[in-house]
């Protein structure tokens, strides 16, 4: 495993070892009733962030001095049996190192952010472990070089999410919100899951090098064939479309504005809500293969471009706003991707994210800022409308109206033709556990203290 340590292994387990520690450090003092003061929280988690950003920008730096595109780490061969192969992969390229930068930067500064925000909040510390669980599955994510190691990450930040949008869990609807966002990251992770058994079922392993070559990002070539590919593909897009919130699954981005601002600004502004795109980025060479899995990747990105601008025209608050124009600007990178602008949509995703992360952390004082600028012109400001509205039916304008107060029904449709079918399943599998128990046990069983709880929950979510 060591055998061949150099700068740059050191280096590698430096940015993967510091939100790694700091995650151990405030889970521990957490489970042992050691939270510590908000001070001390602060400055712990801002150090891990600084230390593992310094260790990326050394990569950089490095792989830039040196002319050096790829450059992996390996945690060693968990399993080697014949037809299957699985190991613990970083990889450092011209994708990931620039994700992973991002992901310290604005964890960073959302970090520092919140600080002050949560300053007296009960939760604080709560806030912050969660946090630690978010850096560290978003820097596993961006520098996965196998799939297994993707979908721990992925994990991660799924689990992280949806705690944080229940953050406020005294109050029903963010429980309620937290419950249906992690319901939909369920469905996400199970076509993921599902595509990594492919692939070890194919070719023995999910290792990304020796799926698509000995090339680099964004040159990189598959040798699945087409079929094959077509396959994969679709189970990766599925993924990628509930963790980005693409059409059908847009619905849970307005509800995670339940949590706190600094979780909305992070998450579903700026990092969380670019994850699907990046696992297209990763898996591109995939896509290069299947023409009729790019086509629905461009159309599945600008659909969702689309709709999101309706819906975010009829929102009454900002934060719903704001997350409705990040998505617009996801499902354009989505369909970047499918179009093969491979640099562009990486560009795209480092300037968005920025952008929003700002938009977001203002969101508090925007309004009192808007008041203020009011009463100093003494008139209310102005609403641009353009003339081509006019020229629409009003008819025509007041469905398009429906439809995205609404937000195209997807709500319901997801619960009616998706959500509900399962439950019933669900319910029929334990009405038969039932039944068989009570003809073993020669006698009507007792009832479960957990499957009927947790059958009426889901029931009053969908």
């Amino acid at each position: 495993m060591f055998e061949d340590f150099s700068l740059t292994t050191l280096i590698g387990f430096t940015v993967l070892g510091a939100p790694a520690l700091l995650m151990l450090a405030l889970g521990l003092s957490s489970l042992l009733e050691w939270p510590g003061t908000e001070r001390g929280i602060g400055q712990v988690s801002l150090a891990a962030i600084i230390t593992g950003l310094l260790a990326a920008i050394s990569m950089l730096a490095w792989m830039l001095i040196t002319c050096e595109r790829h450059e992996s780490v390996e945690l060693g061969h968990w399993v080697v049996i014949p037809d299957y192969h699985f190991s613990v992969k970083f990889l450092f390229d011209r994708l990931s190192v620039p994700f992973a930068i991002l992901s310290f930067v604005l964890c960073g500064t959302i970090g520092t952010f919140a600080t002050r925000y949560l300053h007296r909040e009960p939760g604080y510390n709560r806030f912050f472990v969660f946090f630690s669980l978010f850096v560290l599955g978003m820097v596993m994510t961006s520098l996965a070089g196998t799939i297994e190691t993707l979908f721990t990450g992925w994990e991660l930040v799924g689990l992280s999410s949806a705690l944080l949008v229940a953050f406020f869990h005294e109050r029903s609807a963010p429980v309620r919100n937290g419950l249906r966002v992690w319901a939909v990251y369920r469905v996400s992770d199970a076509a993921l899951l599902i595509a990594a058994i492919v692939l070890h079922h194919l070719r023995g392993e999910g290792d990304f090098e020796m799926l698509f070559g000995a090339g680099t990002w964004p040159l990189e070539h598959t040798s699945l064939p087409s079929s094959q590919a077509a396959v994969v593909g679709s189970l990766l897009l599925i993924a990628a479309m509930g963790k980005s919130a693409l059409v059908p699954f847009s619905g849970w981005l307005p509800r995670a504005m339940e949590g706190p601002t600094p979780s909305s600004a992070v998450f579903y502004g700026a990092l969380s809500v670019h994850l699907g795109a990046f696992l297209l980025l990763r898996v591109s060479p995939i896509l290069d293969v299947s023409l009729s899995l790019r086509a629905a990747v461009v159309t599945i990105g600008l659909v969702t471009a689309v709709f999101a601008v309706l819906a975010g025209r009829v929102q009454t608050d900002i934060k719903c706003a704001l997350s409705f124009a990040s998505l617009t600007q996801v499902g354009i990178i989505v369909a970047e991707i499918g179009l093969g602008l491979r640099y562009i949509a990486l560009t795209h995703i480092l300037g968005h994210a920025c952008l929003r992360t700002l938009q977001f952390l203002r969101a508090p004082t925007l309004l009192n800022d808007y008041r203020t600028l009011e009463n100093a012109i003494g008139a209310r400001l102005p609403r641009w409308s353009g003339a081509w509205v006019r020229l629409i039916p009003e008819h025509v304008r007041v469905w398009f109206y429906r439809l995205s107060l609404e937000r195209g029904y997807l709500d319901g449709w997801l619960s009616d033709y998706i959500a509900r079918p399962f439950l019933a399943v669900f319910r029929w599998c334990d009405a038969m556990e039932r039944k068989w128990t009570d003809f073993l046990s020669g006698g009507e069983s007792r009832e479960s203290d957990h499957v009927r709880p947790s059958l009426e929950t889901l029931d009053d979510l969908v």
